[in-house]
């Protein structure tokens, strides 16, 4: 009996082992260097979605269309001029994913015409934000009725992001590598509705 329990742990512990090393890894390339960024196993179907759409080209020069400084930088649409693919995903909303800098995110409609929050079927952000003091995370925890771990805590004042997005976008993946390209994007100048005067594009691989 000792030996099963044992074997079944031991099974279940090197598939939660394999689950996590085969995380996906994108590869946005730009004009101002590459992030990289994996993408989650547990939100299945904005990770599904994305892996199909980068194979189908659809991000294929697509341009970050909406770029705000200390706050993201947004693209999804295609070199066509085609904002969306015109489907939405289910929201698949996990606390333990914040909006920290890096965090690549699915932009969506707002509130009034989407109650269910269901994200758009490419447009995507990523989040640059600012550093937070615990202070001024617990007023935001109060309002918007999200509790954050002391880890996460630490992570918003010593690393950034925007937390008043959290429990409303599904975060489904995080940059690992060019977070300093987030920033070289962020400070870019920009007119009307937040467009960078001088195109940005990007092309994304997967790096198997």
């Amino acid at each position: 009996m000792r030996i099963l329990i044992f074997t079944l742990f031991l099974a279940f512990s090197i598939s939660a082992t394999a689950q996590k090393k085969t995380e996906t890894l994108v590869l946005i390339k730009t004009s101002y260097g590459n992030i990289t960024a994996k993408l989650y196993n547990d939100t299945p179907k904005h990770r599904d979605n994305f892996i199909k759409l980068v194979k189908q080209g659809w991000y294929e020069d697509s341009p970050f269309h909406r770029v705000i400084s200390n706050f993201m930088i947004q693209g999804g649409g295609n070199k066509n001029g085609k904002t969306d693919p015109g489907y939405t995903i289910d929201a698949e909303f996990r606390p333990q994913y914040i909006h920290k800098k890096g965090a690549l995110s699915a932009a969506r409609m707002g509130d009034q015409v989407n109650p269910e929050k269901k994200s758009s079927g490419s447009q995507f952000y990523i989040v640059q934000g600012q550093k937070y003091d615990a202070n001024n995370l617990n007023m935001m925890s109060q309002r918007s009725g999200v509790t954050y771990t002391e880890d996460q805590k630490k992570t918003y004042a010593s690393v950034g992001g925007t937390p008043h997005l959290d429990g409303a976008y599904t975060i489904f993946g995080e940059v690992v590598d060019g977070f300093d390209v987030i920033d070289k994007i962020a400070a870019v100048r920009t007119g009307p509705g937040d467009k960078p005067l001088d195109d940005v594009t990007m092309r994304i691989e997967i790096l198997e």
